[in-house]
């Protein structure tokens, strides 16, 4: 059995998680943009927001770069941390709301 090339790791891996980082910013963009989130203040939304909005920018140079060249490159890993610490710093948002919606509910 032959080792899959470098080429080959950089389709599997780097391409869906691309993709995963562009599905999450979008989501993370709408519920910044269309929810007014009563335990962030207005500057930090915004700013997170715009967070959002300049990791999804990335995202999409990098996937063009990575699709230009047929995948032959690859992307720093300290850049796909940070795109990480964003969608964790949503997904933290987004549970901490839904939270609050249901207390809400249930008084």
């Amino acid at each position: 059995m032959s080792q899959p090339s470098e080429q080959e790791l950089l389709q599997t891996i780097l391409q869906p998680l691309l993709v995963d980082f562009d599905y999450w910013f979008t989501r993370s963009r709408e519920l910044l943009e269309g929810e007014q989130i009563a335990f962030l203040s207005p500057i930090a939304q915004s700013e997170l927001l715009d967070r959002v909005k300049q990791a999804q920018q990335e995202v999409s140079v990098a996937k063009l770069l990575f699709n230009a060249v047929e995948g032959q490159a690859g992307i720093e890993p300290s850049q796909m941390v940070a795109w990480h610490k964003i969608v964790t710093e949503c997904w933290h948002v987004s549970m901490q709301l839904r939270q609050s919606k249901q207390t809400k509910l249930e008084e």
